[in-house]
């Protein structure tokens, strides 16, 4: 490969094009994340709805061994965001993952990884609505679960048409509410274990970690067979890259907010799933219930429970909230290289991609309609859907990180101030390990629905590329009607 094709496969100028070969213009945005908002969106990010709501059902599956599970995708989700972080310093922008996929695997896979994105965050914010009515339904079991999810739909979709600022100060302080509702469970949770205090205090034990048929009760296949539930627990710590265009110094919170990522995953999965296991035997949790709700009724402590159900639903909707969030800004990015309607790429008063949230929103209402359907099986539908996309995003962040490198190492490209260690190396043993957990979910009869889903929205990317692709083949010959135009 000569020089010159080598800078043409990676884009060495840095622009990024779609199908009529545009370039990203000035985003436009307002720099109005500070350094403590983005570090808690990096926080809150890694805590959500996967490990409050989630954690019952791979515990039933997996017993204790859900730890290492959580703990194994914990080491891997690191490997994925050091390979974001150099790729961020090297080039910060809003929308990251699209403009890094079509810069260094060509035009579709921008057009496709920034689609997938988006489709990810709408299938999320669908679960995180159900599993905020389900948690409604702990102090208030006569609302239906759909009017629960439709009013929260509302209330954060009007949060998100404000500014920048307030979305970021709403998810500073339910980023906030997390954190230290986790280290107070895990203070009390010790302070059971160690001082015998509670209803749960005769039986609470660390023998309960293994003494109920060992570590893998139901086998290490069943265990394996919860790491694609593990890895939507961690949807969402990737979205420190779509605040790099809105943050007031990537340069310095960027790094920081990721190389925290290891402390957050020992100290809120690990260790709040070992101190929880520990009190309360594995056997007792289920599918459908909090683990830490169940776990406070367990020791008996006035209140205990709704506090933790309060903290649990702010997860929810935190995360619901971010979802919101992202899919304005990855469809305004998809705009701006001609990959979608202009109209997305339009920002409001408040600089803000109002259209693009509002449409987004509005798909997001189908996990009301959902909810009202099949209650039942509305969580395990969306969330299935939603990491099978993740899982897209994440190997395209890879990918484009290892090709990154191969540019760098030809001395084509700069090298970023924040290297992943090992280089490539812990990017390829990522890629691996997510075609595992997409074969694991292959294998799973209840999450293989999302690969049904996953083959249909390949159809429709397939599609829609090729569609863009003639409109751009007639712009260049002259045709003056062009509906997707880049954005201003």
């Amino acid at each position: 490969m000569t020089s010159a094709q080598v800078d043409k496969e990676y884009g060495g100028d840095g622009t990024a094009g779609g199908p009529t070969g545009g370039s990203t213009p000035e985003e436009g945005y307002e720099r109005g994340l500070g350094s403590r908002q983005v570090q808690m969106i990096a926080i809150g990010g890694a805590i959500g709805v996967g490990l409050f709501m989630g954690a019952g059902a791979n515990i039933a599956k997996a017993g204790p061994s859900i730890i290492l599970m959580y703990a194994l995708a914990g080491v891997v989700i690191f490997f994925i965001m050091r390979a974001l972080g150099e790729l961020l310093l090297y080039r910060p922008v809003s929308g990251s993952f699209a403009e890094y996929a079509r810069e260094f695997l060509g035009p579709f896979f921008g057009f496709a990884t920034g689609w997938t994105y988006w489709l990810m965050w709408v299938v999320t914010g669908m679960a995180e609505l159900t599993a905020a009515a389900i948690y409604i339904h702990f102090w208030f079991p006569q609302i239906p679960q759909w009017v629960s999810a439709l009013v929260f739909l509302v209330v954060l979709f009007g949060v998100n048409l404000i500014s920048v600022k307030i979305f970021g100060e709403v998810e500073f302080w339910f980023s906030m509410i997390k954190v230290t509702a986790i280290i107070g469970m895990i203070v009390i949770g010790l302070g059971v274990l160690t001082l015998g205090f509670s209803d749960a205090g005769d039986t609470a034990t660390a023998s309960n970690l293994w003494a109920h048929d060992g570590i893998f009760p139901n086998g290490i296949g069943s265990s394996l067979m919860t790491l694609q539930g593990v890895m939507f627990a961690y949807l969402a710590v990737e979205l420190v890259g779509v605040t790099a265009g809105e943050s007031e110094n990537p340069e310095k919170t960027l790094p920081k907010a990721i190389n925290t990522l290891p402390w957050r995953i020992i100290v809120f999965y690990v260790g709040a799933l070992t101190v929880i296991l520990a009190v309360v035997k594995w056997t007792e949790f289920s599918a459908g219930a909090s683990p830490f709700v169940h776990a406070f009724e367990k020791m008996g402590i006035p209140l205990a429970a709704g506090i933790v159900n309060f903290v649990v639903l702010t997860a929810a909707l935190s995360s619901c909230n971010s979802g919101m969030y992202s899919t304005g800004r990855m469809l305004r990015d998809l705009a701006a290289n001609s990959e979608a309607p202009k109209l997305f790429g339009r920002l409001n008063s408040r600089r803000t991609p109002a259209f693009g949230i509002t449409v987004s929103v509005a798909l997001m209402g189908i996990g009301v309609v959902l909810n009202y359907i099949v209650p039942e099986k509305a969580f395990g539908y969306v969330t299935s859907v939603a990491t099978a996309a993740g899982v897209w995003t994440w190997m395209m962040i890879l990918i484009s990180h290892i090709r990154y490198r191969r540019g760098v190492r030809a001395g084509l490209l700069p090298a970023s101030s924040f290297p992943a260690p090992g280089g490539s190396v812990f990017s390829w043993v990522a890629v691996g390990f997510l075609a595992l957990v997409t074969c694991l979910i292959a294998y799973d009869e209840d999450a293989r629905v999302s690969l049904y889903v996953g083959a249909v929205w390949a159809v429709g990317l397939l599609v829609g590329w090729q569609f863009l692709k003639r409109r751009a083949q007639r712009a260049v010959a002259g045709d003056p009607t062009r509906e997707y135009a880049s954005a201003e």
